[in-house]
């Protein structure tokens, strides 16, 4: 068996192998005893989510985060800390494939949640900070690479303009 921590803060523990399995029977155990709609439920969806996002398993990961995030939005309602974290959970699989437009406004909506609900000083409110600051960062990589390729073309790899880019 292995302890692993959750997106959440929970430490679960499964057999190294079959980590897929393990989450999909907790969820199934979940629903089954708890209704869709607890929290239990959205924690065990988002932990799947995680294990396939992990996996470069993108396509399995979204859907599971965004019902994982209606199922918090429901039991806990819109702004909850569970549901920021929710919203950048999504923001980071979609960060993982570049897909910056779709991220930004989740981001940014968790940092608004956050800061309301904990204080503009809560640590939260510093790692909302930081995965903004990622997006925008992985956001403006191809920009200075296209520019980079410009001025290579332009006037040679070795120009000072070239250099001081």
């Amino acid at each position: 068996m292995r302890q692993e921590s959750t997106a959440h803060g929970s430490v679960r523990c499964h057999p190294c192998g079959d980590a897929e399995q393990f989450y999909k029977r907790l969820l199934a155990i979940n629903e089954k005893a708890l209704g869709p709609d607890h929290p239990s439920v959205a924690l065990a969806l988002n932990d799947l989510a995680e294990l396939y996002k992990e996996e470069g398993r993108y396509a399995d990961a979204e859907p599971l985060y965004k019902r994982a995030l209606a199922t918090w939005k429901k039991a806990l309602g819109p702004d909850h800390p569970d549901v920021a974290q929710s919203l950048n959970n999504l923001a980071d699989l979609y960060l993982a494939q570049g897909r910056y437009a779709d991220a930004e406004p989740l981001y940014k909506r968790a940092l608004a949640i956050f800061e309301k609900a904990l204080g503009p000083d809560h640590p939260s409110v510093a790692s909302a900070l930081n995965n903004l600051a990622s997006l925008y960062k992985a956001d403006t990589e191809p920009l200075y690479k296209r520019a980079l390729a410009i001025r290579e073309k332009a006037l040679g790899p070795d120009h000072p303009d070239v250099a001081n880019r």
